[in-house]
């Protein structure tokens, strides 16, 4: 099971539909718990930890600090992510599959982002952890999901 981090950047308006896209893997059982990092509108947050159950921290270094799995699923609050992502993913994770980029709709570079599925050791190693950093850490020869 994951721990899903979502890092809210300037996308915290964004939050409610990632986090109904996010349901679906929980139902399936992949997600154990989902942290949302970085902040965003007091009331809208209260309302989303209260429907959804998900943990606030106040950055992604304390997110990271506070994630109880293993594996790491960690994405910014404006990806939209592509239908089949779930499918790619489980089918990724049932193949004993290891880091991976999620990519969202459009692409990693065209504004639409993309996310990291990374173990929690080498996330939790980093001083100043950011997406990018975390990207990096994974190599090129990481996976790629949609």
């Amino acid at each position: 099971m994951l721990t899903v981090i979502v890092e809210t950047g300037e996308a915290g308006d964004r939050l409610p539909a990632l986090l109904a896209a996010l349901t679906s893997a929980a139902v399936d059982g992949l997600v154990r718990e989902v942290l949302i990092a970085g902040g965003g509108p007091p009331e809208l947050l209260a309302v989303l930890r209260e429907e959804t159950g998900a943990e606030l921290a106040d950055d992604l270094g304390a997110a990271l600090a506070a994630s109880r799995s293993d594996r790491l699923l960690i994405l910014p609050a404006k990806i939209r992510l592509r239908s089949g992502w779930l499918e790619a993913l489980g089918g990724h994770l049932r193949g004993g599959g290891g880091d991976a980029v999620i990519v969202g709709e459009g692409g990693a570079f065209s504004g639409r982002g993309y996310g990291v599925l990374i173990a929690r050791g080498p996330a939790v190693a980093l001083a100043r952890p950011d997406l990018k950093r975390l990207r990096g850490e994974l190599g090129r020869g990481a996976a790629r999901l949609a």
